[in-house]
């Protein structure tokens, strides 16, 4: 077996030896082999290999601890020995995570000393914190004051941001020395909590300590809208908001009534203060912040009414906020509904310092617009409710106005339920009655009702109905009371002898019936939200009103600057009611004419131009980019364009997705055709939707609703070069089709009359098959009564069959017993025959031996046996008998 081997490979060799190409060739096929080998295993070796270890996330010279591997552990020891601790906990691979890094390390290098900066990989698999935390995102930002924490911070991903929530975690509470202090922490744009605690006693004062817990309570709750929280240490400081023993806590309001933290109802715990806080907080403007593009803030939002929203440029480390200082004041008077605009002699105060002053009391009043008298009349009754709160209310220890927005609310619910005599009231003399209000036993309202004219029809207003006047409470109407207050929508036709207020803006929240929510975005974050509502401005200030209800917004106007007049003339103008704002209409940039196109582009702000010009007809299109179908409709369009190419038709589509149009141009589907003819645009066609998009029925469309041109003029001017063959077979092509479908119609026509007879055909069979149907229904019907005298035939063999069944069983028993007994009576038979014989050979032997009487004895004894033999048969033929009988 060797020597073969040895041989084969002797030969091989020396081929070899004399084809040194084919040696070459040996060799290079196993060195590629091995390669090949060798590569695989590499590659299976990296699978298998484990993941290499993290690196430094941050750099070596920061001043950020980097804990690269995850040590949790590590990072909770470092920050027993620092006050303030800032957690970076990150991935290497997150893109936030890699952009907050340049952030976190900025406000690291300015802050290092007061603030221990770490930062922990929480995605490394073999670290403590991934194995002990689980994220939904990356990266997260907890801080720590002491013991407390964590405090998360959710807020932009920005320096002065981050820096400036890491400030109010280092000094949640401020220290308030005097008046002037006072003034500025009240009229701030943030509510403000205060606290007085005597520290001359002691250091730290009972209940401080909870109070300073509570602000970081605060901050950990809410990081957008804060509560800012103050320390009052004079008693006479004290005073000034009504705080008379150490350890009360104050919440600063605004418009409603400052509140005290009520100790003797409410445990004097840090979360129930905070809550408490959170709860009777005042918030006249609202920072959003979303987080993305797709966020769905801005949605939740604008559910709960129209929305004024205003971009400024924000910085949060600025000491001084001039521009959010006014939008600020614009707030506060648009929402001061507790006093009344139209007061005569009554001061404007200070905003600012307008909680720390007594103000007399005022009633709350209201001007209300009723429904018109008559649909044909242009006059409409007003009337001034004035809610008067002086009965059963007992002075409240903080000073401020004796009523708000509820109590007005109130008041207008129970007017609209009670008083109906007013509706249909005529008169240019005040009517006034008292009402009780049904939400509360403490408080009535005045209502003094008169017929104001609006100026376009006066007649109904003349001096012949002044006498007439209606009461619902039979009251003589206070003739001292000459004039009226009218509301402010009608404003513009109110004659100079009405007391107007120069300051309208004042109270318009409760005035009118499009309340506006305020809401504030920082332009440097959110600028996207703005040039998407229409924002063109370099300066990066916006302002515009979105109403989801009526799906309309308004933008301001952008050549004006966004100070305090310019947003209080666009809050008024909102407010009428036939507001002179115009719907703003979004709509992508014009696009370059240069060249000439067969399908016309529309935008918004060409529109009217193209489509409603009046001495063409237009064939509009409209189409989005995300609708499939509408890009197939290109070569049909396009086909008709170059088939009809005259300066009397136009084919045109616009992107409904980036352009808005007037509400009567609108469309809610995609793709739909409209035809506008010329001269007549209010009669614009609809393309059917049960119609397939073809040239041919586009063709028939147009020509059935279009004005057709004349084919005997010259070619237009504005026809390209390559277009003029159409002008000679342009004719004999429409021709040719009128042709073609009438051939196709006549064709049509014979299809319908063999169409005709198959159906009577069909009919006749029809009635042939429903005779069919009946015989066989009848033969089923039989059939079925046949199958049942079957079964029921069956059922009674089966019942038989089974009856001698059970009697074939007991004869076969019987029978079994009865060849028993035959056996045994067998057996006795025959061994009384052997004992018979046996005797009677006996009794002949002794007779020979006798030697007489043997013959006759002989036949005695066979006699004898014979009568046995008889009597035992007999005996047993009866027995045999009884058995049967048995």
């Amino acid at each position: 077996m060797q020597r073969p081997a040895w041989l084969h490979v002797k030969r091989l060799l020396c081929l070899m030896g004399r084809r040194p190409d084919l040696l070459c060739g040996a060799i290079a096929l196993s060195c590629a082999l091995f390669v090949a080998l060798r590569f695989t295993c590499s590659r299976a070796k990296d699978v298998i290999m484990p993941a290499k270890p993290p690196m430094h996330f941050f750099p070596t010279e920061s001043p950020v601890v980097d804990l690269f591997l995850g040590q949790i552990d590590y990072a909770e020891h470092l920050r027993q020995d620092s006050e303030i601790t800032l957690f970076f906990l990150y991935a290497p691979w997150c893109a936030q995570s890699i952009a907050a890094r340049k952030e976190i390390e900025h406000v690291a290098n300015k802050l290092a000393d007061q603030v221990l900066f770490v930062a922990v990989n929480c995605w490394w698999h073999h670290g403590k914190c991934r194995k002990q935390k689980s994220f939904f995102y990356f990266p997260v930002i907890n801080l720590y004051h002491r013991s407390f924490g964590p405090i998360e911070y959710k807020g932009p991903l920005t320096a002065g941001y981050i820096e400036k929530f890491i400030r109010r975690v280092m000094s949640p509470v401020l220290y308030i020395p005097s008046v002037e202090k006072l003034k500025d922490f009240l009229s701030s744009l943030e509510p403000g909590v205060l606290g007085f605690f005597e520290f001359n006693a002691s250091p730290q004062p009972p209940g401080y300590l909870t109070f300073f817990r509570s602000a970081l309570h605060s901050l950990q709750k809410d990081y957008i809208d804060t509560i800012r929280y103050g320390v009052i240490t004079c008693q006479t400081l004290a005073k000034e908001i009504s705080l008379s023993s150490p350890g009360s806590i104050y919440l600063h309001r605004n418009l409603n009534s400052s509140l005290v933290y009520p100790i003797h109802e409410i445990n004097f715990t840090a979360a129930n203060i905070c809550k408490w806080a959170l709860d009777n907080r005042e918030t006249l403007l609202h920072w959003i912040r979303p987080h993305g593009g797709k966020s769905l803030l801005l949605n939740n939002e604008l559910k709960k009414g129209p929305a004024l929203f205003m971009f400024i440029p924000f910085n949060p480390l600025a000491e001084e906020q001039p521009l959010l200082d006014e939008i600020m004041e614009l707030a506060l008077k648009y929402n001061s509904c507790t006093q009344s605009p139209y007061t005569k002699d009554l001061e404007q105060e200070d905003l600012d310092s307008a909680s720390l002053l007594t103000l007399k009391p005022f009633p709350c009043c209201n001007t209300v617009v009723l429904p018109q008298w008559h649909l044909l009349s242009r006059v409409h009754n007003v009337c001034e409710l004035c809610v008067n709160q002086s009965r059963g209310v007992s002075p409240r220890a903080v000073t401020a106005p004796n009523c708000n927005f509820v109590d007005i609310a109130a008041a207008l619910d129970s007017f609209y339920l009670k008083e109906q005599f007013f509706l249909n009231f005529m008169s240019s003399v005040r009517a006034c009655s008292d009402f009780l209000s049904s939400y509360s036993p403490y408080f009535f309202y005045t209502a003094c009702c008169q017929t104001v004219s609006r100026g376009l029809m006066a007649s109904t207003s003349s001096q012949d109905n002044a006498s007439f006047v209606l009461s619902s409470q039979g009251k003589v109407p206070n003739k001292k009371l000459s004039h009226i207050v009218p509301h402010i929508e009608e404003k513009e036709h109110v004659t100079s002898s009405y007391h107007l207020n120069n300051d309208t803006i004042t109270g318009l929240r409760c005035r009118t019936n499009k309340t506006l929510n305020m809401y504030l975005l920082d332009s440097n974050l959110s600028w996207m939200y703005a040039e998407r509502l229409g924002a063109s401005s370099q300066e990066k200030m916006f302002a515009a009103i979105i109403d989801l209800k009526e799906e309309i917004h308004y933008i301001i106007d952008q050549s004006q600057p966004l100070i305090r007049p310019t947003l209080e003339v666009f809050i008024q103008n909102f407010s009428k009611v036939y507001s002179p704002l115009r719907r703003h209409l979004a709509s992508e940039p014009a696009l370059s004419t240069l060249g000439h196109h067969l399908i016309t582009e529309v935008t918004t702000t060409t529109f009217h131009r193209v489509v409603l010009d009046s001495r063409k007809d237009v064939l509009l299109l409209f189409y989005t980019t995300w609708c499939g179908f509408c890009a197939t409709l290109n070569h049909i369009f396009i086909r008709l364009t170059q088939l009809l190419a005259t300066d009397s038709l136009i084919v045109a589509r616009i992107n409904i997705a980036q352009n808005d149009l007037p509400w009567e141009f609108m469309v809610d589907r995609v793709p739909t055709i409209l035809f506008f003819p010329q001269n007549r645009k209010e009669n614009s066609v609809k393309y059917p939707e049960d119609e397939q998009i073809t040239v041919p029925n586009l063709l028939r469309f147009i020509l059935k609703y279009a004005t057709l041109p004349s084919t005997a003029a010259d070619v237009p001017a504005s026809c390209p070069m390559h277009y003029l063959q159409y002008k000679e077979d342009h004719v004999s092509y429409l021709e040719r089709e009128i042709h073609r479908l009438r051939a196709e119609i006549d064709v049509l026509h014979e299809a319908q009359d063999r169409l005709a007879k198959h159906i009577s055909e069909a009919k006749k069979d029809a009635q042939n098959l429903k005779v069919q149907k009946q015989r066989l229904e009848q033969h089923n019907k039989a059939l079925e009564d046949h199958k049942e005298q079957l079964q029921a035939l069956n059922e009674q063999k089966t019942r038989e069959v089974g009856t001698m069944a059970d009697k074939i069983k007991e004869l076969v028993a019987a029978s079994e017993s009865l060849l028993a007994e035959n056996a045994l009576l067998k057996f006795l038979v025959v061994s009384l025959e052997a004992k018979n014989k046996a005797k009677v050979e006996s009794e002949m032997r002794d007779n020979l031996e006798d030697g007489s009487g043997s013959i006759p004895d002989g036949t005695e004894t066979s006699e004898e046996s014979s009568e046995l033999t008889t009597t035992d048969g007999s005996v047993t033929l009866d027995y045999s008998k009884d058995n049967r009988t048995d």
